[in-house]
């Protein structure tokens, strides 16, 4: 008999690399966004992501030195701008986890900016449905990160084209895995009480952390989808942009479903994460491009974690996300993210609004 590899290891160093990325973004918006975005909208985002990016694939390649990388950033950009480059360098060679045990197994910071460079551009890799893959996202929810609102900093690990390990830092949302989610979640969201990591790995279920500034806190919970069994009591979640997701569509499907609860908008996979643990109930992401290919990093990780909190994840024709196919989900439309056992009815709802021939 076989044994299932245990990813013990992945999931710790995967948590380990997005706590010490988060400290970065949060570092990037008090020191760099609040306050200034009017003068340049552009700059604490860019800064952000590649700060974060370059911590994670540094801790990702003292591990797992074999392992492929798929990411959003290339360091090209870098390259051309002494100033943007110096002060991304300035930020990822002081930011460290207060844990000297857990930086060891980081792997300690990065040497120098060279290093740096050379890390961001590891991400290159084009995916594929063999061996070992790890896809980032530093920073999903670019205006939810400059409002103060809800982002995810997002990691996955893929084994021949599935997800087996998925890591969510999401700084901005409540440390209670209770709290339902509010009309105002999508904003002000960095007082006290906040900040979580949502976890799993495949066929051994899901669970949350409190975000810390050291190692891992060891205040672990298991994490479920809410059992719904009156379907108007459900809360959606949707994209807080119109341009990602059709809100008139989502509108009228609300309604046939019965639903009478408002839908709460909010950016990034801080929505999988919500629903995973029944803050929230559905989360729809419908097509508003014929063209547009959904990004891996936008949902290798969430995608994981809602379906070990007993749940199902299938676009809008109810084929299962296929993350085997390079940097882009070409091979499906939209997301559909329920518990399981109302996901089926609630696609078929779906595809009737959509026009899709069942």
């Amino acid at each position: 008999m076989v044994t299932a590899p245990s990813y013990s290891h992945e999931l710790e160093v995967a948590q380990l690399a997005v706590q010490r990325a988060t400290i970065l973004t949060k570092r990037v918006f008090h020191e760099k966004a609040k306050g200034t975005v009017d003068k340049n909208d552009k700059s604490p985002v860019t800064i952000g992501d590649f700060g974060a990016q370059a911590l994670i694939i540094a801790a990702l390649k003292h591990n797992f030195p074999g392992d492929a990388i798929v990411a959003e950033e290339e360091a090209v950009q870098l390259k051309e701008d002494a100033n943007l480059r110096q002060t991304i360098w300035d930020l990822v060679k002081d930011t460290k986890l207060d844990d000297d045990k857990a930086e060891q197994t980081l792997g300690g910071g990065i040497k120098s900016v060279d290093s740096m460079l050379e890390l961001i551009d590891l991400g290159n890799s084009p995916g594929g449905s063999k061996g070992r893959i790890w896809t980032i996202d530093p920073i999903d929810g670019t205006k939810g990160f400059l409002r103060g609102g809800q982002y995810a900093v997002c990691l996955g690990l893929m084994v021949d084209g599935e997800v087996r390990v998925g890591v969510l830092g999401c700084p901005n949302l409540p440390v209670d895995d209770s709290a339902r989610l509010t009309a105002d979640i999508g904003s002000n969201a960095t007082d006290e009480g906040r900040g979580v990591i949502f976890y799993a790995v495949e066929h051994k279920g899901a669970g949350s952390r409190p975000l810390t500034t050291g190692g891992l806190s060891p205040d672990s919970k298991h994490i479920g989808m809410r059992p719904i069994e009156d379907l108007s009591r459900a809360t959606f979640c949707e994209s807080v942009e119109a341009g990602h997701s059709s809100h008139d569509d989502q509108a009228i499907i609300s309604q046939k479903l019965g639903i009478t609860e408002p839908s709460v908008r909010m950016d990034s996979q801080a929505k999988y994460g919500s629903i995973a643990r029944g803050a929230g109930d559905i989360y729809l992401r419908l097509p508003v491009k014929a063209s547009y290919q959904e990004k891996i990093w936008d949902h290798a990780a969430g995608d994981l974690i809602v379906r070990e909190s007993g749940g199902q994840v299938t676009d809008i024709y109810g084929k299962r996300l296929d993350f085997s196919v390079g940097r882009t989900l070409a091979n499906n439309k939209g997301v559909v993210a329920a518990p399981l056992g109302v996901h089926e009815r609630v696609l078929r709802v779906v595809q009737e609004v959509l026009k899709i021939e069942q």
